[in-house]
């Protein structure tokens, strides 16, 4: 958090990484964007070592180091140096709204990530948005859960909060047991979570002991929310609002929301635009498709990237017909709400029909004895991608794939029905808790 409130200061470009990437895949992002410096915990060291050894930087150093043995190739302690009676004249540089502020690499789910250039003014816009839109308060005690390299995290609810003086307090990880006694104990009123966070906390045997009556504003977003649980979270924590945020890095990253009075009439709807937001639902033309009716999400916005670093094919190509293109499925009611399908990419394309894995898993949900799923397609030779259903049971229940399959059965189409049902312990997730399909696909596929 200081690292970047710092590096905007000082007019440098600022690159939040996941701390779970791989010494390859840290250095990919080191070489691509050009990174002079890198902050890094002591507890990455091995990985940074594998990133930088072909590497020259400018500065390599440990954010907080225990002895000398955990510092950076510069040997510099940045948390100690900071601290210390060191001072520095304040940075000479001239920054407007159209400089860069940062690059938020997008977690490349077919091919190699790419980042999204934020500049300031984007940002910006959006923090204002966010502090209207769900409805931040300066007085109002923040939890925040989730790793600071995720952009809801950090520029939909941290930023704008901060800046409205709110107190912030941070976690490192979004554990069950820490986040439940921290919500009871510090008078949390507002959280966010995806919604694999928020079953985990449902699921967590001791929820029902917490009192979570300070709770008055929780916010969810990531991945779709399958509507029995944003069902079970309204009956279980009566008296809180329940805000559906849409969007993605590329947007800064909010677009949509659905507030806490439209839940009841449109639970399964991700809300209406954001008041800095213009989207449309179109089709392969760029023609505005009618309500109801499936087309691809696309934004115009101020807080839009300006482009993706060193990939002008792929921004041409993002910002055809001159809106941005989110590569999301979805539809517009009568009245303006819009419905997420899916993502593009995983749609199932099965028998030459399509059905949205979303659908799919939203009936599976509705069996009580479910407590997560992904869907997703395999490639089959009679069926062209075999709906497949990765299920994770609730502790003391029981189904078998038949039972599952028979719910499925009464409740959609014959070929919307999974071919077939596996069951984990876990699903493949991201840090940020986000389940990661991809690593699904390629786990089934091995």
């Amino acid at each position: 958090m200081i690292a970047w409130l710092a590096a905007t200061r000082a007019g440098l470009v600022h690159v939040p990484i996941n701390f779970a990437l791989s010494g390859d895949e840290l250095r990919y992002i080191l070489e691509q964007s050009g990174a002079a410096c890198l902050l890094s915990d002591r507890a990455l060291a091995d990985n940074v070592s594998t990133a930088t050894q072909r590497l020259t930087l400018a500065l390599s150093a440990t954010l907080h180091a225990d002895d000398a043995q955990d510092l950076g190739a510069q040997g510099l302690d940045v948390l100690q140096t900071a601290l210390s009676d060191t001072r520095a004249d304040e940075p000479a540089v001239e920054i407007d709204g159209s400089s860069l502020a940062q690059l938020l690499y997008t977690s490349g789910t077919t091919a190699a990530p790419k980042a999204a250039m934020m500049t300031h003014q984007a940002l910006l816009a959006e923090y204002m948005a966010c502090m209207v839109e769900l409805d931040i308060k300066g007085d109002e005690p923040m939890l925040a859960a989730l790793p600071l390299y995720h952009s809801a995290q950090m520029h939909v609810f941290l930023m704008p909060a901060l800046l409205l003086g709110a107190p912030v307090h941070l976690r490192e990880a979004p554990l069950p047991d820490d986040c439940l006694t921290q919500i009871a104990g510090e008078g949390i009123v507002s959280f966010f979570a995806p919604p694999t966070v928020w079953i985990s906390l449902l699921r967590h045997p001791d929820f029902d002991s917490h009192d979570l009556s300070q709770l008055k504003k929780a916010y969810y977003g990531a991945s779709i929310m399958p509507v029995p649980v944003v069902e079970e979270l309204q009956r279980r924590i009566p008296g809180v609002g329940l805000y559906n945020c849409y969007g993605q890095s590329e947007i800064a990253p909010l677009a949509t929301v659905l507030r806490p009075e439209e839940h009841a009439a449109r639970p399964a709807s991700a809300g209406r635009p954001i008041l800095t937001v213009e989207t449309r639902i179109v089709d392969l033309e760029m023609n505005d498709v009618p309500p109801g009716e499936h087309g691809e999400i696309v934004h115009r916005s101020p807080q839009l990237l300006t482009g993706y670093w060193d990939k002008p094919d792929m921004t041409e190509e993002a910002f055809s017909g001159g809106w941005f293109h989110s590569g999301d499925v979805g539809y517009f009611d009568d009245e303006g709400y819009l419905y997420i399908v899916d993502r593009i990419k995983d749609v199932i394309n099965t028998g030459g029909i399509v059905v949205a894995s979303r659908e799919v898993e939203e009936a599976l949900f509705k069996h009580d004895a479910v407590s997560e799923v992904a869907v997703v397609g395999l490639p089959d030779t009679k069926w062209i991608e075999a709906i497949t259903a990765v299920v994770v049971l609730k502790e003391g229940h029981e189904a078998s794939a038949e039972e599952l399959i028979a719910h499925a059965r009464g409740m959609m189409a014959p070929y919307k029905v999974p071919k077939q049902i596996l069951f984990a312990d876990s699903l493949p997730k991201s840090t940020a808790g986000k389940i990661l399909k991809r690593h699904l696909r390629q786990e089934l596929n091995a």
